[in-house]
């Protein structure tokens, strides 16, 4: 199951990886107030040589990962606490008599489905039937596009993905658009690299496949055999892919096309029936992403053989569904996904997976149920007081920029002023109605939801952008920022402890949410963001001088990021990393500024837990990141994500502030000292 319907372009920029959780319920006052006494920091560690361990080191020794994690931080525990809820909030739906139709049902029914194995073992691949009676009826190359699309309306997405976003240049305006997609690793690098690490990944991988087409009935020679056939053929895909930097550039991947000049600009791929198979109207427009891969797409259609068509789309569709079938399929995926990927040694109980998949095919329903219970107006409103205090402050920093002139000043104030802000949850829920979930088939009800999703997306094409929609639940422990409509976003779950506490002191809140706030504000100014102006639109605002020095000053921060050894010659990507290292150290800066503002008329400040405010400060951002990860997570993560590990999102922002240099003593003999004129300074 998917997030919610984040574009395949990722133009959503999180705070971390998603992440469905909460934290300790606001009813309990005391859990309000961190201790970030010097009793829990871990003074064995110089504040100077290793800021993440000095802060987290105790922390860290007393939570080891689980057998069935990949990696174990706060993020993680807040899961857990969520599940928690939900699991509390599911209890009537699942145990209860519910009226046919209701949200109540619907969960019960879903959640209910999916934990009946027995019946999941009986059912073996029933309701997968179709889709591969669709998939054996391609005879030929123009049998191809109807049944991509056919999957596509299912989203089970071989090839590439059809989506729906605003238009980037016109950003009022919903757009159909595609982007690369179909791989069965995580990322184009794993077929393409021959280190170790990504050989033992890739054997890993033909070993699933064989596993699951014996699994479907093959001979153990067969399977094998095909296994072969698939790795080169989703080789021949990934060496067209696009890399992760290159699509994060929003020009190279912004290429609108009528939609009746796909024919000639594509060849290879019979549009009309694509379209077809979709079962919608063909659009006016589109956007493509990739250009030369989906050249390469009508290429392989032509020249690969309708056989090897037909085990590619058998492969991703039970490869996609895996989690929602039998134990074997189960059990195949995880020790390919879960081992040989992401280092975890065991699986997460069921209830919890199935809770997972249920949440977030009835995310909103459920998300309204979550905030009913646990998310009080007073977090709200607080919250909306730091949002403000956080845009004074930015405003402040930007004023004070001496390499920015004033013309690019008053435009960024502008686009500043204009950010929307939306907290807690929407204002209206999305209906569930016509979503049909019954108590017979899990993987029945997953393609139901998905059927759904897929059509309540197609609904927007052409159509003017819903400015309140929002793009996570409220139940996510996460934040975004969205370009295309400038707009900044915090779900409720994301208002407690440790990343805002109702009465904990200014401080801390500043350091933890205030951070996140100045986070998100920041990617409208990062190197992504700030190719958008104040109306959410891909244009130029900047003077060319000012965009040479923003150049500049970020390419620091790129070399700097380049330097974090991962393991051996493996090093963090600065480039992939960028536009989240600079919204980090632009959320601290910005989250300090506006903290001193709120703060100017309260006179002297007194120390808490025996730190100073500015001991508190940063402690409190730091404690964020506290987190223990595999080897295997820590390589996958460098590879796939746009985020900086937990450590150098410590490590690496605050060797560039002045703040921390001042509050902890920091020289130059200290291992994370930077000289200042080599210091990064962006916002």
């Amino acid at each position: 199951m998917k997030m919610k319907h984040l574009a395949p372009q990722k133009l959503i920029l999180g705070l971390f990886v998603l992440l469905v959780g909460c934290t300790q319920s606001l009813d309990k006052k005391e859990s309000q107030k961190p201790n970030f006494s010097k009793e829990n920091l871990n003074t064995t560690v110089n504040a100077g040589d290793d800021f993440f361990r000095y802060v987290n080191g105790k922390w860290l020794d007393n939570n080891p990962i689980p057998d069935d994690k990949s990696r174990f931080g706060w993020f993680d525990l807040l899961l857990e606490d969520n599940r928690k809820k939900l699991k509390a909030l599911f209890k009537d739906a699942t145990e209860g008599s519910n009226e046919p139709g209701s949200v109540a049902q619907k969960i019960g029914d879903f959640y209910n489905a999916g934990m009946d194995t027995l019946s999941i073992e009986e059912e073996g691949l029933k309701k997968l039937e179709p889709v591969f009676k669709q998939i054996d009826a391609i005879e030929s190359a123009d049998d191809i596009p109807y049944t991509i699309g056919f999957l596509h309306s299912y989203q089970l997405n071989p090839l590439f993905y059809f989506y729906v976003t605003a238009d980037k240049k016109n950003s009022s305006m919903n757009i159909a658009g595609i982007y690369q997609g179909g791989l069965g690793l995580p990322d184009r690098d794993y077929y393409l690299d021959t280190d170790d690490a990504s050989l033992e990944i890739k054997n890993a991988y033909s070993t699933y496949l064989n596993t699951i087409f014996t699994l479907m009935g093959e001979d153990s020679i067969s399977a094998k055999n095909i296994s072969q056939q698939l790795l080169d053929f989703e080789t021949k895909l990934a060496n067209a892919y696009y890399t992760r930097i290159q699509n994060r550039d929003p020009h190279l991947t912004y290429n609108k096309i009528k939609c009746s000049n796909l024919p000639s600009a594509y060849k290879g791929f019979n549009w009309d029936k694509y379209f077809e198979g979709l079962s919608i109207q063909i659009p006016d427009e589109i956007n493509i992403n990739q250009t030369s891969y989906l050249t390469e797409v009508g290429n392989l259609v032509q020249s690969e053989s309708p056989d090897i068509w037909k085990k590619y789309l058998k492969a991703l569709t039970v490869r996609s569904l895996s989690s929602y079938l039998a134990a074997d399929y189960v059990n195949a995926k995880f020790e390919l996904y879960g081992k040989a990927i992401q280092g975890k040694s065991a699986m997460e109980p069921r209830w919890k997976r199935v809770q997972g998949t249920t949440s977030n095919a009835l995310g909103e329903a459920v998300g309204q149920l979550f905030v009913e219970k646990y998310f009080p107006a007073e977090a709200k409103e607080r919250m909306e007081v730091l949002v403000e205090n956080l845009r004074v402050g930015f405003a402040q920093r930007i004023d004070r920029l001496e390499w920015m002139s004033d013309e690019t000043k008053l435009a960024a104030k502008d686009k500043l002023k204009a950010i929307g802000v939306k907290v807690g949850y929407p204002n209206k829920w999305r209906d569930y109605r016509s979503l049909q979930v019954g108590p017979d088939s899990y993987v029945g009800n997953v393609l139901a939801s998905n059927r759904f999703d897929f059509k309540y997306e197609m609904s927007k094409i052409e159509k003017p952008v819903d400015k309140e929609e929002w793009h996570m639940f409220p139940q996510t422990v996460n934040a975004y920022y969205n370009p295309t409509g400038n707009e900044i976003v915090f779900p409720a779950a994301i208002l407690q402890p440790p990343f805002f506490y109702l009465n904990g002191d200014d401080a801390v809140n500043y350091g933890a949410i205030g951070v996140v706030i100045g986070h998100e504000m920041t990617h409208g100014f990062d190197d992504q963001g700030s190719q958008y102006d104040k109306e959410g639109n891909l244009a130029n605002w900047w003077t060319s001088e000012d965009s040479t020095n923003f150049a500049n000053r970020t390419q620091v921060l790129v070399e700097q990021f380049n330097q974090f050894q991962i393991k051996d010659t493996i090093y963090a990507n600065g480039e992939l990393t960028l536009g989240e290292n600079i919204a980090d150290l632009g959320g601290l800066n910005i989250a300090f500024a506006a903290y001193m503002e709120a703060i100017k008329d309260k006179g002297e400040i007194a120390n808490i837990d025996g730190l100073s405010k500015e001991e508190r400060f940063l402690i409190s951002y730091a404690n964020l990141w506290a987190e223990n990860i595999r080897e295997k997570e820590k390589l996958r993560m460098t590879k796939v994500d746009v985020h900086s590990l937990a450590e150098f999102r410590v490590n690496g922002p605050l060797p560039n502030m002045d703040l921390y240099y001042t509050t902890f003593a920091v020289t130059p003999e200290s291992k994370m000292y930077i000289a200042p004129e080599n210091r990064a300074d962006i916002w």
